[in-house]
């Protein structure tokens, strides 16, 4: 199946990401390509909708933040745009300017359909003169910022015109002391090229199982989709020995003793089952820094083998 890109553009507050989208949508409008657009506001009205054209399909979530307060609402919206349009190449999602990039991140890996997409990337604007000057911002907003450049896979240093060679020089050392392995582009009115942006990420196919990823998204992904009931002791043994770098899980799970279906899951170390209604297909998400989808897909089926015997 084709995968839809998705990109995660995120920054805070007027460091230029509504300016990044409209450059990057004119580029696949170039290009010729399918895109939509998921935008998160703060606030109850829209501010910065007119800068995606008519003819491009948009979702707009007001009045919360993607990460907190509405991510049921986010995923209904992303499930939507991806039943609404079946021949996207690539969804943009401009998030709130306080917005986590590893809970919106979180967000977008729904059990339902993290199938359909691969994520391209978390892209974090940084005003070049507010970072300089984030002394002045309250510890909880400074300790947001940083957080924002942990994460990224790829860093715009925006507004550089406004430095001085030496202060760009600075910044850029400060923000790469914080997050070495993104890759860190200087730039002005957020103008950047599509393929500057994208991760070089080689998908594993039946025939290549050992690809080597040279180059790979900083916080990762593994989607599995179970084909059996698992046995529960089984499987929460394999929770409770498996590797610290893997922080978040969640998705559909059936086990042996019972017919239905469960929601399960798994953050700061504590575990959760909810009972669902309906059947729905046993898929389950993984998300943790630098998993290794070979290894996951090895553990995964061995957790099916000894279930079923």
């Amino acid at each position: 199946m084709r995968k839809v890109e998705v990109f995660i553009l995120s920054g805070f507050l007027g460091s230029g990401k509504t300016t990044l989208l409209t450059n990057l949508l004119r580029q696949e409008k170039e290009a010729k390509r399918n895109v939509a657009v998921l935008m998160n506001e703060l606030g109850q009205v829209s501010i910065d909708s007119n800068a995606v054209a008519n003819e491009t399909p948009l979702k707009e979530l007001l009045g919360g933040c993607i990460c907190c307060t509405i991510q049921g609402q986010f995923e209904t919206s992303l499930h939507s745009i991806l039943q609404e349009n079946s021949h996207l190449d690539a969804i943009y999602i401009e998030t709130t300017g306080v917005a986590h990039p590893l809970e919106v991140l979180d967000a977008c890996l729904s059990p339902l359909f993290a199938h359909q997409i691969i994520i391209q990337g978390i892209v974090t604007l940084i005003d070049a003169n507010r970072w300089k000057d984030r002394s002045s911002l309250n510890l909880r907003l400074q300790k947001l910022l940083n957080e924002q450049v942990i994460h990224a896979d790829v860093l715009l240093l925006n507004k550089v015109d406004q430095l001085s060679e030496q202060e760009q020089a600075q910044v850029v050392f400060e923000i790469q002391s914080l997050n070495s392995t993104a890759k860190c582009l200087l730039t002005t009115y957020a103008y950047v090229q599509i393929d500057d942006i994208k991760i070089s990420r080689p998908q594993l196919t039946p025939t290549h199982e050992h690809s080597h990823v040279v180059k790979d998204l900083h916080v990762k992904s593994y989607v599995h989709q179970f084909t059996t009931a698992l046995d529960i002791d089984i499987f929460e043994d394999w929770l409770r020995q498996m590797p610290d770098s893997i922080y978040r899980i969640k998705g559909y799970l059936r086990f042996q003793h019972t017919e239905n279906t469960y929601l399960f899951q798994y953050s700061y170390g504590m575990p959760l089952y909810m009972k669902e209604l309906m059947k729905y297909p046993m898929t389950v998400v993984f998300i943790g820094e630098n998993l290794d989808p070979i290894w996951m897909k090895s553990e995964m089926e061995k957790l099916e083998m000894k279930s079923s015997t």
